[in-house]
């Protein structure tokens, strides 16, 4: 490939980037205009070694890598699973480890055992019908919300809610708890289908670097 080509980073906003820059660092990745927190930029650049950065809301990095407008991501487990894009999933980063989980006041695992119907509110639907649908093979009504998915339960919407589950202390605050475990969760970082036939030796030399510090 020309070498001439940058290579287009998409980035989650917030925690995920500021880890996933540390963990370039150590592999001698760095952009400074990034490390500008006034900067009003969208796009980020190193010239010095073709790279392009830009920060996206989670759910978009799958989009942008798919069609190519970033050649790699960096995104949660949750979100690749969620958006199921056409991309390489490519290498565990280790952090932001959570679980996916169903969760629900006691009195909900009764209903999960005896797989009887009972609806579930989430932020993420696929997940939760995958999960519901094709692995426990119990029928489901599926809510989907934005916000906080734990008032499902308590105002009596959902029987229980299909989220992602970091300490399990909001869960207790609310008198729920974790009834099933779907899934571990982690950052991960993804590539374009495309650009890893095009750039085969940056891609791999990079995500052997990245891993060598993992």
């Amino acid at each position: 490939m020309s070498e001439d080509r940058y290579l287009t980073f998409a980035l989650g906003k917030g925690r995920l980037a500021n880890k996933t820059m540390d963990l370039f660092e150590k592999v001698g990745i760095t952009c400074e205009e990034m490390k500008d927190k006034d900067s009003r930029k969208l796009i980020f650049v190193n010239e010095e070694l073709k790279l392009k950065f830009f920060l996206a809301k989670g759910p978009d990095v799958p989009t942008y890598v798919e069609y190519g407008a970033a050649d790699i991501g960096v995104v949660g487990k949750d979100t690749i699973m969620e958006e199921n894009r056409r991309i390489y999933e490519v290498l565990d980063l280790k952090y932001g480890k959570c679980r996916m989980c169903v969760c629900g006041p006691e009195s909900a695992e009764e209903l999960l055992r005896h797989h009887e119907m009972i609806r579930v509110a989430s932020k993420y639907p696929n997940i939760a019908k995958d999960y519901f649908y094709n692995k426990k093979h119990q029928t489901v009504d599926i809510i989907k919300l934005n916000g906080s998915v734990e008032l499902g339960p308590i105002v009596k919407l959902a029987d229980v809610i299909v989220d992602i589950v970091e300490t399990g202390s909001t869960l207790k605050e609310n008198g729920l708890k974790v009834l099933e475990e779907i899934c571990p969760l982690s950052a991960r970082m993804i590539v374009n289908q495309v650009s890893m036939q095009m750039e085969p030796e940056r891609i791999k030399k990079l995500i052997q670097d990245l891993r060598s510090h993992l």
